[in-house]
């Protein structure tokens, strides 16, 4: 049956893909954004230009509007959340929360794949008068702010929540991060990578089948957190590899003890920061592997090259 779907950030990268699917499957999507990035839907779906950190604005905006399910691409702090709580509760069916493999990194490093659990949500401090909102802090924030964020939604509980947290994304012509493009450049310059620990893997997607899960995720009716990963994490050191045999150059790199901030390759840590996907996998879903799409990836990169 169809449903009344909102995607709060669908005009790029995986949010963008996530819904093309939802139109695919014959949903009525509308799309909330602040109207700075085009998108190719044309007439298929319904626009509503918004700030979402604007908390005026979106009581405005969504003041006589419920939604079956709601994917919530751009909850960044605990500021959005308590935005999407006094804007939402009671109004919408469902409610995705797109969070972050990186949520373990504040927890001690382990070499087991960390399970949902691992992160206690519920005890997490909320600091709301932490400048969640300042442009120059995005980056440095970005982690603690994903957390609480969990951390709100979870403990206030008037939302519908499932939260995914997505493994390090990888792929398609949107990828914006630059990421994978460093290890291409780095082997076509013919260029020295120094790393940490060749053994500390991280888990990691491609960009279709974060949409995929995000899809699957909506549709099904279980609460809480859930790890999404492809089987087969790899550390940077592997990556690097697999760059240089996909594009026959001898990979070059040099293990450092310690390096300063910005020297190491992007997913280069010293402990691994692999996911544990039992939970989905009980639940019905199907992961496919790196080695299943890494390679393509990998050339579409190349292709960029200068």
């Amino acid at each position: 049956m169809p449903k009344n779907i909102l995607v709060i950030g669908g005009t790029r990268y995986f949010g963008k893909l996530l819904v093309q699917r939802l139109l695919r499957l014959g949903h009525s999507v509308t799309i909330a954004t602040r109207g700075y990035a085009p998108d190719p839907f044309g007439d298929r779906i319904t626009r509503i230009r918004v700030d979402r950190r604007n908390e005026h604005a979106m009581r405005n905006a969504f003041r006589d509007l419920s939604f079956d399910i709601v994917f919530d691409q751009m909850c960044y702090s605990p500021l959005d959340a308590a935005i999407s709580v006094r804007v939402f509760a009671g109004k919408v069916g469902r409610y995705v929360m797109t969070s972050t493999i990186d949520a373990y990194r504040e927890l001690a490093p382990r070499d087991a794949a960390f399970v949902e659990t691992d992160l206690p949500v519920l005890a997490q401090r909320i600091d709301t008068a932490y400048p969640w909102h300042d442009p120059a802090r995005a980056i440095e924030c970005y982690v603690s702010g994903k957390i609480q964020a969990e951390a709100y939604l979870e403990r206030d509980g008037s939302l519908p929540l499932a939260t995914v947290r997505l493994a390090h994304v990888l792929g398609g012509p949107e990828d914006f991060t630059g990421r994978l493009a460093h290890y291409v450049d780095l082997v076509r310059l013919r260029a020295t990578m120094p790393y940490a620990n060749a053994a500390a893997k991280v888990s990691f997607m491609e960009a279709q089948e974060a949409a995929d899960f995000l899809l699957w995720t909506g549709m099904q009716d279980f609460r809480g957190p859930v790890n999404a990963a492809c089987d087969g994490a790899l550390s940077s050191f592997d990556l690097h590899a697999r760059v240089a045999a996909v594009l026959d150059e001898t990979p070059r790199a040099a293990q450092v003890a310690a390096a300063a901030p910005g020297v190491l390759s992007p997913f280069d840590f010293a402990t691994p920061l692999a996911l544990d996907t039992s939970r989905a996998k009980a639940l019905g879903y199907r992961f496919g592997h790196t080695k299943d799409w890494l390679d393509d990836v990998i050339r579409h990169h190349d292709l960029a090259f200068v």
